[in-house]
C-alpha cells in the first residue's frame, strides 16, 4: 500500500465539488501538483477516479463513487486517532463544558450532574442552555465539550452523536382553546386549526409534519407553550414540557388519532476531540436517569 492520507484529503476535496486548480488555490500548491498525487492514488489502487475532459471539471467514476465514503472514513478515523492521542496525553479533564438544548428535562440532566460532582470533586463544569441550533454551533466552534440535543438530520458531519434515550410526544392546546373540549380528535379536525412548529421548516424533529395551512414557528419548545397558553393554535410538545408547573392547567393534552414519534435524545461530541473519563462518566449516567425517566 502506497497510497498516503494527503492523497486521500484530495481525493475527497476535489470530490466534493472542487476542480483542481480550486483545490490547489485553497492549499497554496501548483495544480500540477494536485493532479499528480491523484493520479499516482489512481496507480495505487488500480482504479481510475475521476474522468477528465478538456475545459471540464473532474467527474467521478464509478469506482470513485464507491470509494468516496470509504475515503471519508479513513479521515474521520484519522480524526478520532489524533483526538484520542490529544486524550491520553490531557488525561482527566480539569473543566467541562457542557451545552444542552433548553427543552432537556431538567430531572435527568440535574440528577447526573449531581452526581458527576460527586465522582469527580476537582472537575469545573460549566452548563449552557440553548435553542435549537446552539448546541451543535457551540460544538463546533469548540466552545463546548459535550452536547445533549434532540436528534434532527441536519447534523454537521464533524461532530459524533450517541443515541441515550427518547421522549414522548403528546398533541396539547391551551385551556381555552376550541380544540380543548372535543373528544376524540383526528388530523383532519387539527388541520382546521393554527399549527405551531419548530423553525427552520427543515429542522426534521419528530412532530415536524405541517397538518394545517395555518402555521406559526418558533425555535423553541418553551416559547411554543407560552404561544399554546394563549390559545393561538395547537402543537406536538415533548411531555415534559408540558407537565412543567407553569404550564399546569394551562394547558390540555388531547386525545388524538395519531401522535408523532418519540424524540431521540443524544449525545453529541466533535469526531476529532476525545471525550476524558469525566465526559464518559456523565454520557452513561445522562442515559441512565433518562432511561428511568422514560
Amino acid at each position: 500500500m502506497q497510497w498516503n492520507l494527503e492523497q486521500i484529503r484530495l481525493f475527497v476535496s476535489v470530490a466534493e465539488g472542487q476542480s483542481f486548480s480550486a483545490v490547489a488555490r485553497r492549499l497554496q500548491r501548483a495544480q500540477s501538483a494536485v493532479s499528480n498525487a491523484i493520479a499516482l492514488l489512481e496507480a495505487d489502487l488500480g482504479v481510475l477516479l475521476f474522468e477528465r475532459s478538456s475545459g471540464r471539471q473532474p467527474r467521478l467514476t464509478a469506482a470513485g463513487l464507491s470509494l468516496l465514503e470509504e475515503a471519508r472514513e479513513v479521515l474521520r478515523q484519522c480524526e478520532r486517532l489524533e483526538g484520542r492521542a490529544r486524550g491520553l496525553v490531557r488525561g482527566e479533564e480539569v473543566r467541562l463544558r457542557l451545552a444542552q438544548d433548553e427543552a432537556m428535562p431538567y430531572q435527568p440532566v440535574l440528577d447526573s450532574l449531581e452526581a458527576l460532582a460527586k465522582a469527580f470533586p476537582l472537575l469545573e463544569v460549566q452548563l449552557a442552555s440553548g435553542a435549537q441550533g446552539e448546541v451543535a454551533r457551540k460544538l463546533l466552534e469548540r466552545r463546548a465539550d459535550l452536547g445533549l440535543l434532540f436528534h434532527h438530520e441536519q447534523m454537521p458531519d464533524a461532530l459524533e452523536r450517541q443515541r441515550l434515550g427518547t421522549i414522548e410526544m403528546v398533541t396539547v392546546c391551551g385551556a381555552g382553546h376550541p380544540l380543548a373540549a372535543a373528544g376524540l380528535v383526528d388530523r383532519r379536525e387539527l388541520a382546521r386549526h393554527r399549527q405551531l412548529l419548530m423553525a427552520p421548516q427543515d429542522s426534521h424533529y419528530p412532530g415536524g409534519e405541517q397538518l394545517s395551512p395555518a402555521v406559526w414557528r418558533t425555535d423553541s419548545f418553551y416559547a411554543m407553550a407560552e404561544l399554546l397558553m394563549r390559545n393561538l393554535g395547537w402543537a406536538w410538545l415533548p411531555r415534559h414540557v408540558v407537565q412543567y408547573p407553569t404550564y399546569q392547567g394551562q394547558l390540555v393534552e388531547l386525545n388524538c388519532d395519531w401522535t408523532p414519534p418519540p424524540l431521540v435524545v443524544e449525545l453529541v461530541c466533535r469526531r476529532d476531540e476525545a471525550l476524558g473519563p469525566a465526559a464518559l462518566w456523565l454520557a452513561a449516567a445522562f442515559a441512565e436517569h433518562l432511561q428511568a425517566l422514560s
